[in-house]
């Protein structure tokens, strides 16, 4: 992706992108029908692996230290491997001879998994997918989040004029499916309403309404998507979405919460989107701008990304500690922000489920701990940037 604001159409076909993803999470499964006799194939990622988390993994998880009868769970190999007892817990292609099935189906409450104590117990709906999922060979997939993901093909549809995109085919095969028709297209009353709220979080004036539906135009809807992709609230409207992120404030948000001028970091950011900058771009410059050669005073500005965080000014407050904390919300954010990953169970030891050890968290945290702060420095605290106007800058200048 090369851009943060795109033209009318990257952007309704990024748009198609994303949700395509989220439609198929919702339609396609359903939609895989099996065949006369055959069983529909079952998901791990959707169908067996929260039950195991949810029901297992406390004494068959990553834990080595509550880790009970030497099963893994969350581990392929470990799962299909063979038990302290010598026996195996999962034999793919015959759940009557897997110890997993034996057990969640006991009849004696002594050996019926989960246990008692644990508060947790099987459904039959539950055992059903386990016993399926065995008799299908036991597929596992890596966690959703590491698999790249593929387009899907798209469903048949019984009404083959009805679908204008990609989309449209998953929605109307479940519509079908359920046996109902799809809404009536929207007037265009409604279009221009959604659209502008949508693109710029404000509502459409009467003279914007009026000269929508006087436009006879069959390219009436891409001009009104291209005027609101180049109005300045564009820029306003997905900064609120990138700065709540970023947790940008303009206060310091311990104890008497003192305000501070942040606001710059916020223009900087609308700016980015309404002159759509690259993505890379817009990336490099807040983790590293003013690591750039010559770097500009934007540039300086874009990485106020890394001084969002609440810092404190309270005296009873120790400064290493608070400094630490600063510290740790870097390497919190920018890993949840670019990474999609919540990283910060690796603060205290390597991360149970996701590919993170604390290791890594601390060589990211070393990366981030390169400001001169003390940890209690009152506001504003350094380093920071003197930010004269246009007019103050020329007559700088000129002295």
């Amino acid at each position: 992706m090369s851009c943060l604001r795109p033209t009318s159409q990257l952007f309704l076909g990024s748009a198609a992108g994303i949700l395509i993803c989220l439609v198929a999470a919702f339609f396609v499964a359903p939609l895989q029908a099996a065949g006369p006799g055959e069983t529909p194939p079952l998901d791990f990622n959707r169908d067996i692996r929260p039950i195991l988390a949810d029901n297992c993994y406390a004494c068959h998880g990553p834990d080595q230290n509550q880790r009970m009868a030497g099963l893994r769970l969350d581990s392929q190999d470990s799962a299909l491997g063979r038990l302290d007892s010598g026996n195996l817990a999962i034999v793919p292609g015959n759940p009557e001879e897997s110890q997993l099935i034996r057990r969640v189906t006991a009849e004696d409450e002594a050996l019926r998994m989960p246990p008692a104590y644990s508060g947790k117990e099987l459904n039959r709906r539950q055992i059903d997918l386990l016993t399926r999922w065995i008799r299908q060979g036991a597929p596992w997939s890596k966690h959703w989040a590491y698999i790249r993901p593929e387009r899907p093909a798209l469903p048949k549809v019984a009404d083959k004029s009805w679908p204008a995109n990609a989309i449209d085919h998953f929605i109307l095969a479940r519509l079908e499916q359920e046996g109902i028709g799809p809404s009536p297209e929207a007037d265009r009353r409604t279009l221009i309403r959604r659209l502008t709220f949508d693109l710029t979080g404000l509502p459409p004036t009467v003279r914007e309404v009026e000269d929508f539906l006087s436009d006879g135009s069959p390219k009436a809807y891409e001009r009104l998507v291209d005027r609101l992709l180049a109005s300045p609230h564009f820029g306003e409207r997905m900064a609120m979405h990138w700065l709540d992120l970023a947790r940008y404030a303009d206060s310091d948000g311990y104890h008497v919460d003192f305000p501070r001028s942040m606001w710059k970091y916020r223009d900087w950011v609308i700016a980015a989107f309404n002159a759509n900058k690259p993505f890379d771009r817009f990336t490099v410059e807040q983790l590293a701008g003013d690591l750039l050669p010559d770097p500009t005073l934007d540039q300086r500005i874009a990485t106020a990304f890394n001084r969002n965080g609440m810092t404190s000014t309270e005296g009873g407050a120790d400064a290493k500690e608070y400094l630490s904390k600063y510290v740790i919300d870097r390497v919190n954010t920018t890993t949840t922000v670019w990474l999609g990953s919540t990283v910060a169970c690796a603060e205290c030891h390597d991360h149970k489920f996701d590919p993170f050890t604390q290791q890594e968290y601390y060589r990211l945290y070393d990366f981030f701990h390169q400001i001169p702060e003390k940890g209690l420095d009152r506001d504003p605290a350094p380093p920071y940037l003197w930010l004269p106007s246009p007019a103050q800058r020329s007559r700088r200048s000129r002295l």
